[in-house]
């Protein structure tokens, strides 16, 4: 099957690439015309917290939404005079002029508790229909910012993640350009350079943004998923084709023909890189069993773009080949001297430095200009001499692993083992918008916020309340009383009633409140347990009313525990999966019993790492990362992700190992030659991937930084301790 397609697309390269250039062109361009759905929303099946959303729903329309934001405003004197008031309250007329948006202004009842005690800070409370998207939501935002009044005296600030403006990633440029230069270096070879770039170029745009954009009209996906799928994409495309390339080229110096290396690469390389691929799209798609569309959307998005990619890899990837032939192994001082000025370009796009990124731009032009007229640039770059592998270090290295092997895995174990130590303190919840970069308007809202009511006020409760008689009212009142007398809690409101002309004839009430730590803080999770369990639910069920204690914290918190229930199942699932998939590889139990206890302790190990950073803190002064809890979806989305990309590795080097041993019988050198093959090609896919990944911390958003991190950490530690030592 394998030669057969290749022979395909290498006889038929110019329709291959033809049709791939359509692909990319026409799937974008329907994107476009379509239109994005990105949404962000979660909310976890049968809990408190949705209870208390369906009940705000019912009886106070627009007051109870999780998803949206606040318009926040400091005057240098009382925000409730004429001259600050009155703009105010026509600023806040005509945001909720905009469909589907609700607008609690301070300057009503409902909202008079959110004026500062000393009346020089406020805040509207700006609620959004749940069926208005990320984009729809970044759109009402920049309404609202350019509505902004302009008052002497007068600062707002926009409050809400949902309603901040989402700024399109650059960091991937950075990880190009690294992965240009790396790939010289690899290959010696500008030509055989640009074919694995080109690959993961044509994956990430058709998969990536095209084909993600269409499936927001039909899944649940959020606006930072493209993303993920970029650093996957860009990362598992050049992994792939540079296998591939790198056993096409084994071939031809072996004597084979162009055609003859295309169809044998495919039939090794290319056999082990749709086994990887299919891992990576099948632990992915494990996502879908937890039962939710938020997370499924994560999945299915990063799924299909990894499948693109594998597609282009097994089909455009041997048309370019074909396209090349000979010359892949020829390269002049001309295209090398223009790939490193387009390396330093694309970092200086990645940097956001304009003089370096035009700077290298317009040399890149000059080179390849002077090239025609200057004849040493012309000139071909004498070709590498290519050590014997017994001569290399990775030879040498596994025979000397090989001499003491226990006391190797002690060191290479024991290291992975203490990395993970921190995955033992993991806390899996939401971080605030306390985390944002101190000059957006979404974290100067927040701090706003915080200093002038005080932190809690970032992230209030809502008690919803549905009650049979009138009578019930007055058990409202005692556990709001009780409430306030929480320890936990800074400041309870009057119930208020769903009928304000006559309260007596309410069906129900809203109870506003606010605690005394932030969103984020393990005392607020403690707060919503405490309430829950001791003072609502007893007062609750002794006065025969359903009451339910919601709000965008009490959501976050039912979600963290209904996935952390879940998770044990998809990680079961990925794990059976891979057994089965490598069993069926390797006709073997032993070698997939090696391979996921292999994995496990590399992803526990970058698990440990990113605790430590992303929730402990540590080296925050570096990183810019300030300590907060770590999101309930990531450890699921980077064990998926990981478990499959570290089946690259393992199939790659396994599969030569198996051919050295076919070949020779004796596995103790098998092991070594299989080493020495394969480990200049894996050092080079581990390096790329882990610039690409962690280009992407210099991102502001948090959740983007997390996965970048914890991605380049598991590779790192899968090429160097798993792959060459243990």
């Amino acid at each position: 099957m394998y030669r057969t397609l290749a022979s395909f697309c290498y006889r038929h390269r110019w329709g291959v690439v033809i049709f791939w250039v359509a692909l990319l062109i026409g799937v974008n361009a329907l994107a476009g015309a379509v239109g994005s759905a990105f949404n962000g929303e979660f909310s976890s099946p049968d809990s408190e917290s949705r209870r208390g959303f369906d009940t705000l729903d019912e009886y106070f329309p627009g007051a109870g939404s999780a998803f949206g934001g606040q318009i926040v405003f400091q005057s240098d004197d009382q925000v409730t005079r004429p001259a600050v008031a009155e703009p105010m309250t026509e600023l806040f007329e005509e945001v909720e002029a905009i469909e589907g948006v609700t607008v609690v202004s301070p300057f009503t009842p409902f909202g008079a508790e959110q004026v500062s005690d000393d009346g020089t800070i406020a805040y509207a409370q700006i609620n959004l229909a749940d069926d208005i998207d990320d984009t729809e939501a970044t759109e009402i935002g920049q309404a609202i910012e350019e509505a902004l009044p302009d008052v002497d005296g007068l600062r707002i600030e926009i409050g809400g993640a949902a309603l901040g403006e989402f700024e399109p990633p650059e960091s991937e440029l950075i990880g190009l350009a690294f992965a240009i230069v790396v790939l010289i270096l690899a290959f010696g070879s500008v030509l055989a350079m640009g074919l694995p770039i080109g690959v993961a170029v044509a994956g990430v745009g058709v998969g990536g943004f095209g084909l993600v954009t269409l499936l927001t009209n039909v899944f649940t996906i959020p606006d930072f998923a493209p993303l993920i799928g970029i650093m996957i994409g860009l990362g598992v495309g050049i992994d792939y084709a540079l296998f591939i390339i790198t056993r096409y080229r084994e071939l031809t110096r072996a004597g084979a023909t162009p055609e003859q290396a295309t169809l044998g690469a495919m039939d090794t390389a290319g056999r082990a890189v749709v086994f990887a691929g299919v891992t990576v799209v099948v632990s992915l798609l494990g996502m879908l069993l937890i039962g939710l569309e938020f997370i499924a959307g994560l999945g299915i998005a990063a799924a299909s773009t990894v499948a693109v990619t594998l597609l282009a890899s097994i089909t455009l990837l041997p048309a370019l080949i074909a396209i090349a032939a000979s010359r892949i192994e020829v390269t002049r001082w001309r295209g090398l001297i223009a790939a490193g000025f387009a390396s330093l370009s694309l970092l200086g796009l990645g940097l956001g430095i304009p003089t370096l990124a035009a700077g290298g731009a317009i040399f890149m032009a000059t080179t390849l200009v002077a090239s025609l007229v200057v004849k040493p640039l012309r000139r071909e770059v004498p070709p590498r001499r290519e050590r014997d592998r017994r001569e290399t270090i990775a030879y040498r290295w596994s025979r000397q692993v090989q001499s003491r092997p226990w006391m190797w895995v002690v060191i290479g174990g024991g290291t992975l083992l203490v990395l993970t130590l921190p995955v033992f303190g993991l806390r899996l919840g939401f971080s605030d918008e306390g985390n944002f970069a101190p000059d957006t308007t979404t974290r100067q809202a927040y701090d706003l916020v915080a200093d002038g009511f005080g932190p809690g006020y970032n992230g209030p409760f809502i008690l919803a309340v549905e009650i049979d008689d009138p009578s019930g009212a007055a058990a409202v009142a005692e556990i709001a009383t009780a409430v306030e007398a929480d320890p936990g809690v800074d400041r309870v409101s009057e119930p208020f009633p769903n009928d304000v002309e006559d309260p007596a004839a309410s069906d129900a009430f809203v109870v506003r409140i606010v605690p005394t730590t932030s969103p984020q803080d393990e005392v607020t999770e403690e707060t919503v347990a405490r309430l829950r369990a001791d003072v609502i639910g007893p007062m609750a069920d002794a006065a025969g009313i359903e009451a339910n204690l919601t709000g965008s914290v009490p959501a976050n918190i039912d979600f963290s525990d209904f996935l952390s229930g879940r998770i044990i199942i998809f990680y079961g699932a990925v794990l059976a999966v891979s057994f089965l998939l490598l069993m069926m590889v390797f006709r073997s139990v032993l070698v997939p019993i090696k391979a996921v206890i292999m994995n496990l302790l590399s992803i526990s190990a970058a698990y440990g790492v990113v605790v430590a950073l992303f929730q402990w803190g540590w080296f925050g002064g570096l990183t810019g990362i300030q300590p907060a809890p770590i999101e309930p979806f990531v450890p699921m989305m980077l064990f998926a992700i990981v478990f499959g990309l570290s089946m690259d590795y393992e199939v790659f080097l396994l599969s030569r190992i198996k051919e050295e041993y076919d070949r020779t019988g004796d596995p103790k050198t098998s092991v070594a030659d299989g080493l020495a093959a394969t480990a200049r090609v894996i050092s080079a896919a581990a390096a790329i991937m882990v610039v690409v990944f962690g280009a992407f911390l210099l991102e502001d958003n948090r959740i983007v930084k997390l996965f970048g991190t914890g991605l380049a950490l598991a590779v790192f530690l899968d090429a160097t301790l798993v792959r060459m030592l243990l």
